[in-house]
């Protein structure tokens, strides 16, 4: 099959790239650089440097390559970069998807679209969120994911294709940059190991659902066997305390760990984690990686000088 993969030099998406690779499908990267890196992918993949919001370069790299199917994690990922700069992210997030939605018409490919879990649903959704939750984002950034899924709706029943969304709920391992809520292992890990203390925004009350990498990319290629439509949660529906966080990581560094704290950031929620039960009910995924093993697995990869080709 041959596969196109948005955002491939990134965390999450290089991973996937590594998982299709090793069935034997042809993929193809889109990715900018502006943070993934080619360093993490294999060299025998073929890298368009090009960003997602260049409409005409996305078509022409469609129609050489002719994907079958389109894996779409490029994007602007960082909540507070969406409150500072709401235009440039949804110039990214949105119109962004929507030019990758009509490369994928002339291709005739269908699409599977990381969407988020975590910024999607609000602060007044039940915990864990079930997908037929409304959406009331507390971020721009949040608000632009939903649009973009609104697209692939709107696709699905106006062109009748079968694009797919997986609302990601925090992910983490190797190769993640230390930056954004969603980095918040990383950067946990990364300064236990250099003896700092980690900052926490609020109270450290707040909580998240933390979900290991592979067990991730096992979802997207569930979602690329199935063949059909539909929204799923991919998270462990637990919730997990900032501050529970902060001990854990102390205990896999042995050393103590105690937190220094800072004002709360605007758009971030206090409580999220998502429902899996439709994601285990139609596509058989569930994730497996206890929280101890993956964040043990991080603190290992920064330990080994946290190389770009780390397994996951």
């Amino acid at each position: 099959m041959r596969v196109l993969v948005t955002g491939g030099a990134g965390f999450i998406g290089s991973h996937v790239v590594d998982a299709l690779l090793a069935r034997g499908e042809d993929v193809v990267v889109v990715d900018d650089l502006s943070s993934g890196r080619a360093g993490r992918l294999d060299p025998q993949v073929t890298v368009h440097k090009l960003s997602i919001t260049d409409a005409a370069a996305l078509r022409a790299v469609a129609a050489d390559f002719a994907p079958e199917l389109i894996c779409h994690l490029a994007a602007q990922i960082d909540v507070r970069a969406s409150v500072a700069a709401p235009a440039a992210d949804a110039q990214v997030n949105v119109v962004g998807t929507v030019n990758l939605l009509e490369a994928a018409r002339a291709a005739g490919a269908r699409m599977l679209f990381a969407s988020s879990g975590g910024a999607l649903y609000g602060r007044d959704a039940p915990i864990p969120s079930l997908e037929g939750v409304l959406p009331l984002p507390e971020s721009p950034y949040g608000i632009a994911k939903y649009c973009a899924e609104c697209y692939l709706g709107l696709y699905n029943r106006l062109h009748g294709t079968r694009h797919a969304v997986l609302r990601l709920a925090n992910v983490y391992g190797p190769r993640q940059d230390p930056a954004g809520e969603a980095g918040v292992i990383t950067v946990f890990c990364a300064r236990a190991l250099a003896g700092r203390e980690p900052t926490i925004y609020g109270d450290g009350s707040q909580t998240r659902d933390f979900v290991y990498v592979g067990d991730a990319v096992r979802a997207f290629l569930a979602a690329a066997d199935s063949g059909r439509p539909g929204t799923w949660n991919i998270g462990t529906g637990v919730e997990v305390s900032v501050l529970d966080l902060a001990g854990l990581i102390g205990v896999v560094a042995a050393r103590d760990v105690r937190p220094v704290f800072a004002a709360p950031r605007p758009g971030e929620l206090q409580r999220s984690a998502v429902a899996p039960g439709r994601a285990a009910s139609e596509l058989g995924w569930r994730a497996s990686t206890p929280l101890t093993e993956g964040v043990r697995r991080v603190y290992q990869w920064i330990e080994a000088g946290a190389p770009d080709r780390a397994p996951s």
